[in-house]
């Protein structure tokens, strides 16, 4: 008997380690290089593949779990991972410094010259390049009259190509044909990302300004839940007013839909 309950007691407390090793926390940093603050940094984490941006102060705020690794990368940076470890898990905060990156030019040598700075006695005195010379001669169309036509130069008529003298879609003309125009979507696909992006950062963004306060005190949203809870009120346009600036009104809805919420969740 006290074997069995030896046993129970011992799978109980690996259990317990294992989902206090898999606990979220909201871990906030700041982003620094040697000349100060960095801005929109880009912060990832590799394991949930969930990610944020530095703000103009260079403060940031991501979900983590111990043993998690995060990423930070910047265009003008070397790219940075730290693993978190149980003494950055209990700080909940951390500063990263980053490391500029430098490009080193090609070695050159500079030679002595002796122009005078007037360009009409200089073109005298520079060395003629023979190559550019030839090249000139070669490509010099100032005696060809442009204005008698010339027979073509096929030997074989057979093999003369077509030459193409309707517009070929003339004849999908009132078929709801277009032609295909180069990069004619790239704008529309510029403004798809850019929405993509935005949806990507706005759980983040929103958090940012109302405060862990406001969502897991007030409220009473477990943090395991902050995500579902959006998608739950998603459906009633609170990304849309966040985005047209309308905040208390999605304040409102956030307060009004947090009672509804926690009662399903609670009978699940």
């Amino acid at each position: 008997m006290l074997k069995k309950l030896f046993s129970f007691f011992f799978i109980l407390l690996i259990s317990f380690s294992f989902f206090a090793q898999k606990k979220n926390i909201i871990l906030s940093g700041k982003v620094m290089d040697s000349l100060g603050i960095v801005k929109n940094a880009n912060i990832i984490n590799l394991k949930t593949n969930q990610g944020t941006f530095s703000n103009d102060e260079g403060l940031f705020r991501i979900f983590v779990s111990e043993g998690d690794s995060v990423q930070f990368s910047s265009i003008q940076h070397y790219t940075k991972k730290i693993k978190i470890n149980t003494q950055i898990f209990n700080d909940k905060t951390i500063e990263i410094t980053l490391t500029a990156s430098t490009y080193v030019l090609d070695e050159f040598e500079l030679k002595k010259h002796n122009l005078s700075g007037r360009l009409g006695i200089d073109t005298k005195n520079v060395p003629i390049d023979k190559k550019d010379s030839l090249l000139k001669k070669v490509m010099d169309l100032s005696k060809v009259n442009m204005k008698i036509v010339e027979g073509d130069d096929y030997i074989d008529t057979r093999v003369r190509p077509q030459i193409v003298t309707v517009d070929p879609t003339a004849r999908f003309a009132g078929a709801g044909a277009t032609a295909n125009i180069a990069f004619k979507y790239s704008e529309k696909l510029w403004a798809l990302r850019k929405e993509l992006e935005r949806k990507k950062a706005f759980p983040y963004k929103l958090l940012s300004e109302l405060g862990d306060k406001f969502f897991f005190d007030d409220l009473k949203i477990p943090l395991d839940n902050y995500f579902h809870f959006l998608e739950y009120c998603n459906p009633l346009g609170i990304e849309k007013m966040h985005k047209e600036g309308r905040l208390l009104e999605v304040i409102k809805i956030l307060k009004t839909e947090s009672v509804t919420y926690l009662k399903i969740i609670k009978n699940e």
